[in-house]
């Protein structure tokens, strides 16, 4: 293999982890993420008889998806403030 060819790979694997990051901190995949997490919870709440299963899905939603937002600030300061003096 030569150098372009080896250039070239190295090139399409880091466009796909950029788009692999940019899924990862979209919006489209928040809100998806809430969107199944709360149908899910709306249908276990109504198996188990929940008197007003639409409304109280909205807390273990809201606290999912809170965390999956917060868990890439924790990230990004972990990287900055310890990984990084760990080196």
């Amino acid at each position: 293999m030569n150098i372009n060819e080896e250039l070239e790979l190295i090139k399409e694997r880091n466009r796909k982890v950029e788009a692999d990051k940019a899924w990862e901190t979209s919006k489209t995949r928040a809100a998806l993420v809430a969107l199944i997490t709360y149908s899910f919870m709306v249908f276990v709440m109504h198996i188990i008889k929940v008197a007003d299963p639409f409304v109280g899905a909205i807390i273990p939603t809201l606290g999912f998806l809170l965390s999956t937002l917060g868990i890439y600030n924790i990230k990004h300061f972990w990287i900055k403030n310890i990984y990084k003096k760990n080196m």
